[in-house]
């Protein structure tokens, strides 16, 4: 395949992804010609739908279904997901071919002043992931919602009064070029106090995947990074099994050692409802999940 055409979303991110993509396409096939065209999803245009509360759609396809027609219609050849946005199945006749390196998996927790929230605080995320486990640890806390970009939350994080902080992921960030120096953000919104948050990530977090046709599988799939892609077989078996989507209150942290995989879980229910936590160990990616589903379903 000597000329193909790229598939994006067209926020900054996304096209921070594209980028990579670009790079890993350059190292791996120098000769190729890609073409770049831009998209807006669902998600992109619907400001409005809540990402938080509970949708009889939830929030499955938001942010791949564009892509994904576009693919199936022949438009393009290749789409590049921010892996936590994809949902748990996708069209016949497309794959997850690849998934790039995986970055830094970590939630940070940028505040306008340094020390721990006050009791009260009010955060904002578009995440239920976070939501819930920001009020698992801190009942305490008031929960807002918030849409956009990373630059249109730090400047609401930095214009609206009533809010204290917000949670932003590292990858993000660190392929947008903000850099955390010192617990500081630096940044043209504004200066943030910045810490790890204590939470597990979405399942996909800081992988960039890549998804084709069937049928070019076997050219894209040069681009696969094994032990990222070992990471992500699990976590997205494990939210087939939980029969989920990105909007699954649920967070992830799969390592991967020398002869074993680990992965460790918190899966949220109804609001008044223990979490229910899983931390297993396994040969594969398959066993793991499975695993992991059997100590999350246990009374």
């Amino acid at each position: 395949m000597k000329n193909f055409t790229l598939g994006t979303r067209g926020s900054a991110l996304a096209l921070a992804q594209a980028e990579l993509t670009l790079a890993a396409l350059e190292r791996i096939y120098p000769d190729t010609k890609v073409a770049v065209r831009k998209f807006t999803t669902s998600g992109d245009r619907k400001l409005d739908i809540s990402l938080i509360k509970a949708t009889p759609a939830g929030a499955k396809g938001l942010f791949t279904k564009e892509l994904e027609e576009a693919l199936l219609r022949r438009e393009i050849d290749l789409a590049v997901h921010s892996c936590k946005d994809m949902p748990g199945g996708m069209p016949e006749g497309l794959v997850l071919v690849a998934v790039l390196e995986r970055a830094n998996t970590a939630d940070v927790l940028l505040t306008k002043t340094g020390g721990d929230l006050p009791a009260g605080a009010h955060v904002a995320t578009s995440s239920v992931r976070r939501a819930r486990q920001l009020q698992f640890r801190r009942p305490d806390l008031v929960i807002e919602e918030i849409r956009g970009n990373v630059a249109t939350r730090l400047r609401k994080l930095r214009e609206t009064e009533v809010l204290h902080g917000t949670v932003l992921a590292q990858a993000g960030l660190d392929r947008l070029g903000y850099r955390l120096e010192n617990g500081i953000l630096e940044s043209d919104e504004g200066t943030f106090h910045a810490q790890i948050a204590e939470m597990l990530p979405a399942i996909g977090q800081g992988a960039i995947a890549l998804q084709c046709r069937a049928e070019d599988a076997a050219f894209f799939a040069a681009l696969n990074h094994e032990p990222t892609s070992l990471a992500i077989r699990a976590e997205r078996e494990l939210m087939r099994l939980l029969n989920g989507d990105c909007s699954l209150p649920v967070g992830v942290a799969t390592e991967i050692g020398a002869e074993k995989m680990r992965m460790r879980v918190i899966l949220f229910g109804e609001p008044q409802e223990p979490p229910r936590q899983a931390d297993v160990s396994g040969d594969t990616p398959e066993l793991v999940a499975s695993r992991a589903f059997e100590a999350l379903s246990l009374p």
